[in-house]
């Protein structure tokens, strides 16, 4: 059956990670912080923020500003969203692979909603993507396969119409058990090629 969807991740895939361990390392070494209280504060709380059930306000004021600080929450975020790149050598062949094959683009990711909106926004994801079935949005986390399912559902796909790109490859082997055939991203050259097999060329 030929292929009609592509699903995205959108961090490792279209843009970088942003707000990651790398990040974070860069964010305790401005702001002084205690890497090992950020990281165990972090890892605590942060799933719940990406599910949507908490605001970035109310997950740094869990791992960050639990405590007096010398600089304001505005300034904090504004280095969070600052840590977003575009990798713009991707974002330009899935573009070109949806005008050619007339593809629908659903993005499939995990992210909390301020750094979701953020991301979208500023890296015009909005003009070629056709379905956000972000974490945030739909309270349901990768690897749990639900997430995938939701997708096929919001999509009206069939899963071997799909092919799903993601950098990380519990999550292609999580929606390989559901049927839709997966390319674990490491970079454009080794993703074209593997999408050609699919006949997107």
């Amino acid at each position: 059956m030929a292929i009609k969807f592509l699903f995205l991740d959108i961090g490792g895939v279209m843009l970088n990670n942003g707000w990651d361990r790398k990040g974070r390392e860069l964010a305790v070494e401005k702001f002084g912080l205690d890497k090992v209280e950020m990281d165990e504060r972090h890892h605590l709380t942060f799933d719940t923020y990406e599910e949507g059930k908490i605001s970035l306000d109310e997950y740094l004021r869990r791992t960050v500003f639990y405590t007096e600080r010398n600089f304001t929450k505005e300034e904090f975020k504004e280095f969070m969203m600052q840590l977003s790149q575009p990798l713009p050598e991707m974002i330009d062949m899935v573009k070109s692979l949806k005008a050619k094959h007339n593809l629908r683009l659903a993005v499939v990711n995990n992210e909390g909603k301020e750094l979701n909106d953020y991301r979208i926004n500023t890296f015009g994801l909005e003009g070629f993507i056709d379905f956000f079935i972000s974490s945030c949005f739909v309270h349901i986390r990768k690897p749990d396969a639900d997430i995938f399912k939701l997708a096929l559902d919001v999509a009206h796909a069939k899963p071997e119409e799909v092919v799903y790109i993601d950098d990380r490859a519990m999550f292609i082997h999580v929606a390989d058990r559901i049927g839709i055939k997966g390319i674990i991203h490491k970079d454009v050259a080794e993703t074209k090629a593997k999408l050609a097999e699919f006949g997107l060329d």
